[in-house]
């Protein structure tokens, strides 16, 4: 069976061992996969969805050898109505073609990339949660995959889809989580590839988020690779300072820094929220001032896995600051409402902002 040039190899199956609380992120998985085939004669081709089982490649794939590979996370939600809407989806796959062309990886036309997701997503939409806080999480991947041990760009790749029903990222809601910011350490630096969501980059930052998970904490907040003085982002997720009751100051992106589509969506709707917005250069002797004299009323970070993360806790050197009493602030609460009313529905949204899925 073929639909518009994507051979359906298997049909869509239900879960079996689902639990009814506690999904987590990114512990369960859908039976089908979406797959496809580049190189330069043909383009991409060979699209297909079938029984995800195990990759077809060889040890000597580049992606083993040079870590050329992108991924991408996009959520779809059950809304209130009973539809399936998917959160800023182009904006996710604009980011994904801007991530390839930074590893010297061909793009994914919008059109193709989305009716791939919604075809796959169609086909195992019994897999989408509908309790609050929950949500279908979609991984686009592509890997470097052609055989060789030469150190350049790969001339054939692959491409692949993954859906996984999640809870929420944390395992705990809106609740505060706790943060080391690294000295020692960095993820990435200006004219590299932090931008990019690339699998490097998560690599880089493995070591100081299990010292940290260690010494108790969850995350880890990156400073910049020159001076490790200013504030850049949290594991993979931005981060967010409010000053006083209204106002919210971000790190503003230098290149380093993965441009978030939640950090995005909080920009855009904080003037309708009552709040300002800046993207500023954040440093981090300031920061701690701001937070001792509690200048820095909350801080949360801020992502499509989380949504919004507040913080309560923190540690710098060899001090540990406590924010808001490690209490979910106001700000934090009012943006996490207006996102998720968005995401389940029972708002209106920004135009262009939501994507449905059509029976």
């Amino acid at each position: 069976m073929k639909i518009k040039n994507i051979n359906i190899l298997h049909q869509g199956s239900s879960p079996t061992d689902l639990p009814t609380e506690g999904l987590g992120f990114g512990r369960y998985f859908t039976k089908l996969i979406f797959t496809q085939q580049y190189d330069p004669e043909n383009g991409w081709h060979k699209r297909e969805i079938k029984n995800r089982g195990s990759l077809d490649l060889d040890p000597t794939a580049q992606i083993f050898h040079c870590g050329q590979g992108i991924f991408e996370g996009i959520k779809a939600f059950q809304q209130v109505d009973g539809q399936v809407a998917f959160f800023r989806i182009e904006e996710h796959l604009k980011r994904f073609n801007k991530s390839a062309i930074r590893m010297a990886m061909p793009t994914i036309a919008l059109d193709n990339h989305l009716e791939a997701i919604k075809k796959l997503v169609a086909l195992e939409k019994n897999w989408i949660p509908s309790s609050e806080g929950a949500a279908l999480y979609i991984r686009p991947v592509m890997i470097a995959n052609e055989s060789t041990l030469e150190v350049r760009a790969s001339n054939t790749f692959m491409h692949f889809i993954l859906l996984s029903p999640v809870g929420p990222y944390f395992g705990n809601g809106l609740n505060p989580v706790s943060v080391y910011i690294s000295h020692d350490y960095v993820r990435a630096v200006q004219g590299g590839t932090g931008e990019a969501k690339t699998i490097g980059n998560y690599a880089a930052s493995l070591l100081a988020t299990e010292n940290a998970r260690k010494d108790g904490f969850q995350q880890v907040l990156w400073l910049d690779a020159n001076e490790r003085r200013y504030v850049e982002e949290v594991g993979g997720m931005n981060i967010a300072f409010v000053y006083g009751d209204t106002h919210i100051s971000t790190p503003g992106l230098t290149g380093s820094i993965l441009p978030g589509v939640t950090r995005d969506s909080i920009a855009k709707l904080s003037a309708s929220l009552g709040f300002t917005f800046s993207e500023d250069k954040i440093d981090i002797n300031t920061l701690v001032k701001d937070l001792r004299t509690g200048n820095v009323t909350e801080v949360f970070a801020m992502g499509t896995g989380a949504i919004i993360a507040p913080v309560g806790r923190l540690k710098y050197m060899d001090e540990e600051i406590i924010v808001n009493e490690q209490r979910v602030g106001p700000v934090s609460k009012k943006l996490f409402k207006a996102l998720t009313d968005i995401h389940y529905g029972r708002s209106s949204s920004p135009a262009g902002w939501l994507e449905h899925l059509e029976e």
